[in-house]
C-alpha cells in the first residue's frame, strides 16, 4: 500500500515528539517539511546547511528510530537544503546533501563516527560537536533557586554560555525597563515607526513587520522606541525569550567564541532567542564572517516565526559593507524611519520628562528649549537633567537664565557657531546699537538692516529652522527670515560697500 509523505512525516514527528523536549522540538523539527517519499526514502526539507548538521550532530539517533518505525529497515532519510530564500523575481533554491545511513531500531548512543563532510558551516567555521545538553531547569518566580540562578546570570563570561545548559530562564534580556511605550512621545517625526512598534510588541513574529527596521540620526529615540517594544513584550508574554544587543556587541562575542572554540554555543545561544532586537546594525559593514552568522541566524529565526527588530542610522539601501543577501533580508518587513522632532514634539517631549522628574518649568523655558535645540532628543534631555541638577543644588527655581546657562555649554560643544546670542551681539556691536532693539518692533532702517544682518548670519552659521531664527528675534514668521536673507545676497551682489561690511563680519563668526 502505498504511503502519502505527509502521513510519514508527521508520524515520525510523533515519535520524535516523545522523546526530545518540547522548546527542542519547536525549534528543530517545526520548521522542516516534507517533500516527497519515493519507495523508502523519505525527503524533507531543512532551512540551512547549518540546521542540517546540527540535526545530524544532535538528533540522528531519534531521527532513526523514527524513520525504521515508518519505513522499516530500508527505510533512508534524505535532505533538501535551502541555501537561498530567493525573493519575487527568483525562487528558493535548495540543494541535496547525501541520504543518512539505514535506519535501525537500536537505542543506544550513535556509533563514533567521523564529523560529516558536507562543507563548512557558517561563515567558514566548522562546527564543533557539543556535549549533550543536560535537562532545563524551571525555577517558580520569586523563589530562592531563581534567585540564584539569576545572580549566577549575570556572572556568565558571555550570555550564550547558558546555551550548555540551554535554560535561557537565567539569561538577562539586557533591556533598560525605564524605556516604555508610556514615556515615548508620539509627533509626526515618528508616528509610523511607533505604531509598528506597537503591533509588533502586540503579536511578535505574527505581523507583516518582520523584521522591523527602525533607522534614524543619533539621539532621535531609536533605541527607546526598539527597548520599548522588548519591554511590552516580556511584560505581556513571559512565556518569550527576549533579546537586547548592540550589532557590535554581537560582533565581539562572536569573535570571542572563535577564539574560545565555542561557536556552537553562541550560535545555539542565539537560535533559543523568541525576539531579537540588534541596535546599530550598521556596525556589521565588512565584517564578514559576523554577517555570515547572522544571516544564518537571522533566517532560522525568520522561518521560525520569532520576531527580528533592528535599528540603523540611514536606511538599507544607503548601508554600505554589508552582504547583498543580508541587505535584500532587511526588506522583507517594513522600514520605518525616526526624524527629527517638530516643535510641537519638542514641546511635548519636554513637558514629558519634566513631568517624569517632577520638574516644574515655566511655559516661555520650554518655548525657548525646543527652539534651541531642534535636531537631537538626546540632547534635549540632556539639558534638562542639567537643569534640574542646578534647580537642586542653587534652591532656585528653573529660569529662563538659568536655561540660557546651561544651554551654553552644549551649544557650543555641538557647533561652535550656533549661538544666537553670539551672533546678535557681534552684529548690534558692530552696528552700535542695543543688542534689544534687535527683537523689537521698530522699523528704523539701522536697525532693520542689522537685524537683517543677524538673520542673514543665523541662518548661514547654525542648523535653526526658519521658524526658530525668527523666534529669537522677536517672534517673527518665517516669511520675514527669508525676505531678510533674500535682502541681504541682494546687497551683497549690488553694493561694494555693504559686502565689505559683510566680509569683515563673516570673519569674526569664522575666528570664534
Amino acid at each position: 500500500m502505498s504511503q502519502d509523505f505527509r502521513t510519514v512525516w508527521a508520524n515520525c514527528l510523533r515519535v520524535i515528539r516523545a522523546e526530545v523536549g518540547e522548546q527542542s522540538f519547536r525549534t528543530w523539527f517545526e520548521p522542516i517539511a516534507p517533500v516527497e517519499l519515493q519507495g523508502r526514502v523519505l525527503t524533507i526539507q531543512v532551512p540551512s546547511v547549518y540546521f542540517y548538521e546540527f540535526l545530524e550532530e544532535h538528533y540522528v539517533e531519534e531521527l532513526k528510530r523514527a524513520i525504521y518505525q515508518e519505513l522499516g529497515p530500508e527505510g533512508r532519510l534524505e535532505y533538501s537544503v535551502v541555501v537561498d530564500q530567493g525573493n519575487a523575481q527568483a525562487p528558493p533554491r535548495a540543494m541535496h546533501l547525501p541520504p543518512a545511513r539505514k535506519a535501525a531500531p537500536s537505542a543506544q548512543a550513535p556509533e563514533s563516527r567521523p564529523a560529516p563532510n558536507y562543507g563548512t558551516a557558517p561563515g567558514g567555521i566548522q562546527p564543533a560537536r557539543p556535549a549533550t545538553a543536560p535537562a532545563t531547569r524551571h525555577f517558580a518566580p520569586g523563589s530562592n533557586a531563581a534567585a540564584a540562578a539569576q545572580a549566577a546570570a549575570t556572572t556568565l563570561r558571555n550570555p550564550f554560555d547558558a546555551a550548555k545548559t540551554m535554560d535561557r530562564n537565567i539569561v538577562p534580556s539586557q533591556l533598560n525597563t525605564t524605556y516604555t511605550f508610556d514615556n515615548y512621545v508620539e509627533g509626526d517625526c515618528n508616528r509610523l515607526a511607533r505604531s509598528a512598534g506597537l503591533a509588533v510588541a502586540n503579536k511578535p513574529g505574527t505581523t507583516a513587520f518582520n523584521p522591523l527596521m527602525v533607522y534614524g540620526g543619533v539621539g532621535l529615540g531609536k533605541t527607546h522606541l526598539v527597548q520599548a517594544i522588548g519591554n511590552h513584550i516580556k511584560a505581556t508574554n513571559t512565556e518569550k525569550f527576549v533579546l537586547y544587543v548592540s550589532a557590535e556587541k554581537f560582533t565581539n562575542q562572536f569573535i570571542e567564541s572563535l577564539q574560545r572554540n565555542a561557536v556552537q554555543d553562541f550560535a545555539n545561544f542565539y537560535l533559543l532567542v523568541d525576539v531579537l532586537i540588534l541596535d546599530d546594525v550598521q556596525f556589521l559593514a565588512n565584517k564578514g564572517k559576523t554577517q555570515e552568522m547572522f544571516f544564518h541566524i537571522f533566517n532560522h529565526l525568520h522561518q521560525g516565526g520569532r520576531q527580528i527588530v533592528m535599528t540603523s542610522d540611514r536606511p538599507p539601501r544607503e548601508l554600505s559593507g554589508l552582504e547583498d543577501r543580508l541587505l535584500s533580508r532587511f526588506k522583507w518587513g517594513l522600514t520605518a524611519d525616526v526624524q527629527s522632532p517638530d516643535f510641537e514634539t519638542r514641546i511635548a517631549i519636554i513637558q514629558n520628562k519634566a513631568q517624569q522628574d517632577g520638574m516644574e518649568i515655566a511655559p516661555q523655558v520650554v518655548e525657548y528649549l525646543a527652539h534651541s535645540v531642534p535636531t537631537n532628543v538626546r540632547e534635549l534631555e540632556g539639558v534638562l537633567t542639567t537643569l534640574l541638577a542646578q534647580s537642586v543644588l542653587t534652591r532656585r527655581d528653573i529660569d529662563l537664565e538659568m536655561a540660557k546657562g546651561a544651554l551654553r555649554h552644549i551649544i557650543e560643544e555641538v557647533e561652535a557657531e550656533v549661538n544666537v546670542d553670539f551672533i546678535q551681539k557681534t552684529v548690534a556691536d558692530y552696528f552700535s546699537i542695543p543688542v534689544a532693539l534687535l527683537k523689537e518692533k521698530t522699523r528704523k532702517k539701522e536697525i532693520v538692516t542689522a537685524r537683517q544682518v543677524a538673520m542673514y548670519f543665523t541662518k548661514e552659521h547654525t542648523n535653526h529652522s526658519l521658524k526658530t531664527i525668527g523666534y529669537h528675534f522677536g517672534g517673527r514668521d518665517h516669511a520675514t527670515v527669508i525676505h531678510s536673507v533674500q535682502t541681504v545676497s541682494d546687497l551683497i551682489d549690488s553694493d561694494k560697500k555693504f559686502k565689505d561690511q559683510i566680509v569683515e563680519l563673516r570673519k569674526k563668526f569664522v575666528q570664534k
